[in-house]
């Protein structure tokens, strides 16, 4: 009977999932078999998986992640039933550790009560990664958990890059940075050393493009830098967030334009970005398309591609300089043409792409006679999460 690690990916409307074999040494990085249902809170959910294209999947309208969520369960358990596989552990991407997770643990009653108290620092991420972790507590309580959490990478940032520049008081009650997308980092610290060896460990700027997206700079394959900070609206502007912002735009839309907590809340999270400015989508391909003769959708593309430029440039000047240039996730890995906007903001440091690489997405998109090496690497956040369940527990 195989062993096999479970990874949970739990977004606010999507679920991902992924089996890798436990007892294969090194891990392998291609799960045995993945997928995902997406969609879950939209009129149209939909289910795919290894070899299935996405279709629809019926959900229960009233509890529509939990019935994701068990959704995936009963595919698990058929797919184990059938093949001789057994499920020895779950690893789970959680958005936020907080100060004190700065590795992956094993998830008990405690811990989880921990995590619930992170909830108002990630809220559109970190309660449904705990809703899956719960269920299993409830229903397989002998079956081991580990959170890995997407803010441990970023424990290296010093601690001028942690701090808010507020009252001190602040600072001692938890109010800092804390950096995110990690496990994505953490991969691309491990890929990209193996792919470039010491030409990745100098400074290195990785853009993590995707619904959600931050750039973090490292130096020596650690994390000295990264753009989003206490919450994922910080930073780079997003699908449909807004990312870094003017505290005085919030309070103007709270004070003069009388604007709840709340409706504040759904327009920094779920009305801004991309789909704020332009009224179409929050996905660039689809703007990308419909971006002749319409002023709207020029303007969000022109920013989105603007906060990138500009904040890889604060970076530079942190780091002293630039060594490489990464792109990795969704967008970052399969946009062809966002990058080359992007690069083409950044002439200045002496990059130039090699038309023919970017356009097929090649490992290496820079021209021969460009002075800074840009690539393009695949991340890998599954896999990072399996590797740490098998080394916290040891092999099955």
């Amino acid at each position: 009977m195989t062993d096999l690690v479970l990874v949970l990916n739990c977004g606010s409307s999507s679920i991902k999932f992924a089996l890798f074999d436990a007892g294969a040494r090194p891990l392998p990085r291609r799960p045995l078999w993945n997928g995902k249902v997406d969609g879950i809170t939209g009129p149209a959910p939909t289910f795919g998986e290894t070899g299935v294209a996405p279709g629809p999947v019926a959900l229960d309208a009233a509890h529509p992640y939990s019935a994701a969520l068990e959704h995936i369960r009963a595919r698990v358990r058929e797919r184990m039933a059938r093949g001789g596989h057994r499920i020895a552990a779950v690893a789970h991407r959680v958005v936020h550790g907080g100060a004190k997770y700065q590795d992956p643990v094993r998830v008990d009653a405690a811990v989880l009560d921990d995590l619930r108290s992170y909830i108002p620092l990630a809220p559109l991420h970190q309660p449904f990664a705990l809703e899956a972790i719960a269920a299993l507590l409830q229903g397989m309580p002998e079956l081991p958990q580990v959170a890995c959490f997407d803010t441990a990478f970023h424990h290296t940032l010093p601690e001028v890059e942690k701090m808010l520049p507020l009252s001190w008081d602040a600072w001692e009650r938890g109010l800092r940075r804390y950096g995110f997308h990690g496990l994505s980092y953490e991969y691309m610290s491990l890929a990209l050393a193996e792919r470039y060896g010491d030409a990745a460990r100098g400074r290195t700027i990785v853009a993590h493009l995707g619904s959600g997206a931050s750039l973090c700079a490292m130096q020596g394959l650690q994390s000295v830098a990264t753009t989003m900070g206490f919450s994922a609206l910080d930073g780079l502007m997003m699908g449909t967030r807004c990312g870094a912002l003017d505290p005085g735009a919030v309070l103007y839309l709270m004070e003069i334009e009388q604007l709840s907590l709340q409706d504040v809340g759904r327009l920094l999270y779920h009305g801004s970005g991309l789909l704020g400015i332009s009224g179409v989508s929050s996905d660039p391909r689809v703007l990308l398309a419909q971006e002749a003769g319409d002023a709207r959708v020029q303007a969000a593309l022109a920013l989105y591609v603007r906060r990138i430029v500009r904040e890889i440039g604060a970076l530079v000047a942190v780091l002293g300089g630039l060594d490489m240039l990464v792109f990795t996730a969704g967008i970052g890995e399969h946009n062809a043409a966002v990058r080359e906007r992007v690069c083409a903001g950044l002439a200045y440091l002496g990059v130039a792409l090699d038309a023919q690489a970017n356009g097929r997405d090649a490992d290496l998109i820079s021209s021969l006679d460009s002075r800074i090496p840009v690539a393009v690497e695949r991340t890998n956040e599954e896999w990072v999460a399996a590797w740490h369940a098998t080394r916290l527990l040891g092999a099955p």
